[in-house]
């Protein structure tokens, strides 16, 4: 990397899955939204990277379990989202940057 780091780091690994709990059109672009295991509500922050299916995105509307997306025309186009519709799974891998700092925080707290 010898330049500007626009969005996130992606290493292409699974995590674990989400499942599509709503979609709707909401002005061009489409709003998904996803369910997750809540032992990883701690990886989820409001305007914070996600990545789903191999795309990185920002994570919005975050609870314990659930956070929404928006996939831009473009996106939709050229991804398999056009595909996902309430009640698919999708791959999930959570931030790097926030891996790490959950790792620390287990190593030198009660968790090992």
């Amino acid at each position: 990397m010898n330049g500007r780091l626009d969005g996130h780091i992606v290493q292409g690994h699974v995590d674990g899955t989400a499942i599509c709990i709503g979609k709707k059109d909401v002005k061009g672009s489409v709003e998904f939204t996803f369910s997750f295991d809540e032992k990883h509500a701690a990886l989820v922050i409001e305007k914070g990277s996600i990545c789903l299916n191999g795309v990185s995105l920002t994570a919005f509307n975050v609870t314990r379990d659930t956070f929404t997306v928006a996939i831009i025309p473009y996106t939709l186009e050229h991804t398999n989202f056009y595909k996902i519709k309430k009640g698919d799974i999708v791959n999930i891998e959570y931030d790097i940057l926030g891996k790490y700092v959950e790792r620390l925080i287990n190593i030198n707290g009660t968790k090992k």
